[in-house]
């Protein structure tokens, strides 16, 4: 919208369109049968004024997508500026055979943020509240729990546009089991496997470890398979943007490439429906595990994601997340349901070990000793 308003050209096709495939597998300038043919670059020198814009969805269906955005950008160089979006880099690792080293720039497009999904409710000016409660250390909001109730609907429902649009409950867990469906379907197409009750299963065994370790051996024996299946099975739910693995911090690098990931989920919308699972937040036995993946989660809107790491100890002392921001300096954060129930025991170990981070609990409660999880 904002690139129509200053009166830029802009289109948008898929390659999911059969039509639109076969013509640009002949040769890709077939791709502007489809939109407006921008001025080509000459002697290193553009044309047009203003570039094009042009939005390509599922790129990866290409016979050579690679060969494809190379040859337009070769071509037509900052006259026409392409936007190419793919759901599925399992099978884009296998069909881009060139790295485009100096022609693109790579985005992850997540599900909404909890800002986001504030501002695609039309709630703008709660975003704007929530923006105060985290800037005033001291602010007291008058909107607290009606924010703590719409933190609620995100936690059960996740992040897909469509689902934060929608008002009704019932029609939101359709709607999810639908993006379930189509969305595994595709992967599993994708990635050839061919026993899709198995794979089915452990997407669903996988939820339901959220925040745990994942041991293999036991999916293996769980799922009924063996543990190269559970590897493909693992890479295929990562590179389709459906999880994602923590590894743990050790200061040996040995030690920490060697031990066993925790589990999150890039949206709990889908992990819910994973596990059928949409009942109220208040009788809900999985609490912790969605609130430890929101918290995640926003870690990685501020962090990269390998400079997030879980610290554990042969004595099962664990703190949740521990973030790297320069040498053996970070932060600490242990996520709680209840900030009256956490224990402070196994702070002195960890700051003892590590005494270059800061390490605090994020509590879904108000607490004197913690931050509140809107906080963070």
């Amino acid at each position: 919208m904002e690139i129509k308003e200053e009166g830029r050209e802009v289109n948008y096709i898929t390659f999911e369109d059969s039509d639109i495939l076969s013509a640009i597998n002949i040769h890709p300038e077939e791709v502007f049968l489809f939109c407006p043919r921008p001025g080509k670059s000459l002697n290193g020198k553009d044309e047009g004024l203003q570039p094009h814009f042009l939005f390509i969805d599922e790129v990866q269906h290409a016979s050579d997508p690679s060969n494809f955005l190379k040859y337009i950008y070769d071509t037509y160089g900052r006259n026409l500026k392409i936007v190419a979006t793919g759901s599925s880099a399992f099978y884009m690792d296998q069909k881009f055979n060139d790295s485009l080293s100096g022609r693109k720039r790579i985005f992850e497009l997540k599900t909404l943020s909890f800002d986001e999904w504030l501002i695609f409710k039309n709630l703008g000016h709660m975003k704007d509240e929530l923006l105060k409660i985290r800037k005033h250390e001291k602010y007291i909001s008058t909107s607290y729990r009606e924010i703590l109730e719409l933190f609620n609907d995100y936690l059960i429902f996740g992040g897909y546009p469509e689902i934060a649009m929608e008002s009704d409950r019932e029609e939101k867990i359709m709607l999810l089991k639908e993006l379930r469906d189509s969305f595994l379907k595709k992967d599993m197409n994708e990635a050839g496997i061919s026993t899709p009750d198995k794979f089915y299963l452990f997407f669903s065994v996988l939820a339901g470890q959220t925040g745990n370790l994942l041991n293999k051996n036991e999916m293996a024996a769980t799922i009924g398979v063996d543990n190269k299946t559970i590897d493909k099975y693992i890479h295929v739910l990562q590179n389709s943007f459906h999880i994602e693995l923590v590894k743990p911090f050790y200061s040996n690098i040995r030690k920490e490439l060697t031990k066993m990931p925790k589990v999150y989920f890039k949206d709990t919308g889908m992990r819910n429906i994973a596990l059928n699972r949409f009942f109220d937040w208040r009788n809900r036995e999985d609490q912790g595990a969605l609130l430890e993946n929101f918290v995640y989660r926003r870690l990685t809107e501020g962090y990269d994601r390998n400079a997030i790491h879980f610290w554990r100890t042969t004595d099962k002392k664990e703190i949740d997340f521990i973030v790297t921001t320069s040498g053996n300096k970070g932060f600490a954060y242990e996520a709680k349901v209840s900030c009256r129930k956490a224990k402070q025991v196994f702070k002195s170990k960890f700051t003892e070990f590590y005494p270059g981070y800061t390490l605090e609990i994020v509590s879904y409660e108000f607490g004197e000793d913690c931050r509140w999880v809107l906080k963070i």
